[in-house]
């Protein structure tokens, strides 16, 4: 198996860690703490367990399926610069997400947990191409 198509996998388990505290996070968001209005169960609750999944995410990624092209980078602060510049990546993505999220919502009257799962369907495939592509990239020797 290519090293692409090895590191995808990996991401895909990484992607599913992260689409379970997504789930999680919203919907204790959702249904238990922000269900008395629009805007705080569509919009404030899917970003702050956007952020919860961002960092779970990146702490994998950063560990285990990207770990050979930082290991020579190591450090607090190539850490921090690398996770600044994925949630970037990740925040840029989740807009598109989000737009899918209340689309989906508006057109279908589903709920906000099934909305979300189904805009994450599109937005992983681009958020990968992103994170192998810009944000753990190969770099030069």
């Amino acid at each position: 198996m290519s090293s692409s198509l090895i590191r995808y996998v990996k991401f895909l388990g990484t992607s599913l860690v992260g689409t379970i505290v997504d789930t999680l996070v919203l919907w204790i968001l959702s249904d238990h703490i922000f269900s008395d209005g629009y805007w705080k169960e569509y919009v404030f609750s899917p970003i702050l367990s956007f952020q919860a999944a961002v960092l779970v995410n990146y702490i994998i990624s950063y560990s285990y399926v990207w770990k050979d092209r930082v290991r020579n980078t190591s450090g607090r602060k190539t850490f921090l610069k690398l996770y600044l510049a994925y949630n970037a990546s990740c925040s840029t993505v989740f807009l598109f997400r989000l737009g899918a999220i209340n689309l989906i919502g508006r057109f279908t009257g589903w709920d906000v947990v099934l909305c979300n799962i189904l805009a994450m369907c599109v937005s992983g495939i681009i958020n990968f191409l992103i994170t192998n592509n810009v944000i753990f990239r190969k770099r030069k020797r």
